[in-house]
């Protein structure tokens, strides 16, 4: 196997909360793959792995874990990144077409799970003082109904139930899940989201030793604030 170097995969990647992370974990002395749908292997660099990716196949997020693991190691910080829409009316959310929705659910709660099954299995091989990080880039959705955004909404919230389960399953074995959910100040959705913002967030738990709260919902310069008595459904 590769080296002992520490390992942050990235799973879906842009210019904005993709790249921020990566630079936040490479400019403390990770080797950082990014896979995504745009990326091409070619253009791997000896600072960035890219790895072609197509999340609407999850057989693509095994394809990921083994060429990460083959050519830099085993990841100890896994950020899930990847988000699929399909538009509904704001009056007939039901309207979208299945294959729509199957789609949607696909990149944004099937993936994910495949992701975090991926890393957990990962993570069970790394000694215990390694991050054992797993993130899922969330919004607002999973505690707000915004009907026109019905399908992502039904995936955020499948997927943070499932970053739920697995920060009170895994606490005990240093395995640390969150849902990372940006805000504006008076806890409304930020919507332009901060790509250096979630990379100070993602590394500042990553480090730390023990399971935060697994709901992430944080302020560009603050960090994270409860913003529970806002949930509205």
């Amino acid at each position: 196997m590769p080296g002992t170097s520490r390992v942050i995969l990235i799973l879906g990647a842009g210019p904005g909360i993709g790249q921020g992370v990566a630079r936040a974990f490479a400019s403390r002395g990770y080797k950082v793959a990014i896979a995504a749908r745009s990326l091409k292997e070619a253009d791997s660099t000896d600072d960035q792995l890219n790895i072609t990716s197509d999340f609407s196949n999850p057989g693509d997020v095994v394809n990921a874990f083994t060429r990460v693991k083959k050519v830099l190691g085993i990841p100890s910080v896994v950020v899930y990144n990847a988000s699929a829409w399909t538009p509904s009316l704001a009056d007939d959310p039901f309207a979208i077409p299945l294959d729509g929705f199957n789609r949607d659910m696909t990149v944004n709660a099937t993936s994910a799970f495949v992701a975090a099954q991926q890393a957990v299995l990962g993570f069970a091989e790394l000694p215990a003082d390694a991050a054992r990080s797993f993130f899922f880039t969330g919004n607002i959705l999973n505690v707000t109904a915004i009907p026109s955004f019905m399908s992502p909404g039904a995936g955020k919230s499948a997927s943070a139930h499932m970053m739920m389960a697995a920060a009170a399953a895994y606490k005990d074995r240093g395995f640390k899940f969150y849902y990372a959910d940006e805000r504006k100040p008076d806890g409304t959705a930020a919507f332009k989201v901060d790509g250096d913002a979630h990379g100070k967030l993602f590394w500042e738990l990553a480090e730390a030793e023990t399971q935060g709260p697994w709901l992430q919902t944080f302020v560009k310069g603050v960090g994270y604030k409860d913003f529970g008595s806002l949930y509205r459904l």
